[in-house]
């Protein structure tokens, strides 16, 4: 199982986080699970904007880097036009971010399972937690 941790601060927030569900059930693989929709302050940049966040759990036959892969696809599918680098956020019409893959542990420039800043934001955990504990 791959958990998948969804945000967006710009635009119908609620309606971007739903159609990225969309996406990623027909991109990437059966959404087994979704938690609820929560309203969040931005974290680690300053913003007007809050956030609508949320968590999947996707059943997929993609590997690790492929469904990096198919995630940065769908963020700019939906209009993302920059990734957040080097510890700079900006406002986003979708976030995606791969928080776990099975027990797999993954370090690389590119791609690490499992997140490394998950136990540090709230936005994260608290719809991870809903829905690993159903």
């Amino acid at each position: 199982m791959v958990y998948l941790s969804l945000g967006s601060n710009l635009g119908d927030k609620r309606r971007n986080i739903r159609r990225a569900i969309q996406k990623i059930e027909t991109q990437i693989g059966h959404v087994v699970n979704q938690s609820a929709l929560y309203t969040t302050e931005p974290w680690g940049f300053s913003s007007s904007n809050s956030f609508v966040n949320a968590a999947v759990c996707v059943e997929t036959a993609l590997p690790p880097f492929e469904l990096l892969a198919a995630t940065q696809a769908i963020e700019r599918q939906m209009g993302r036009t920059e990734k957040s680098a080097g510890g700079v956020y900006h406002d986003r019409i979708i976030d995606i971010d791969i928080l776990l893959y099975d027990d797999l542990t993954i370090d690389t420039p590119q791609l690490k399972i499992p997140h490394p800043l998950m136990h540090q934001r709230d936005f994260v955990m608290i719809p991870l937690r809903e829905i690993l504990d159903t």
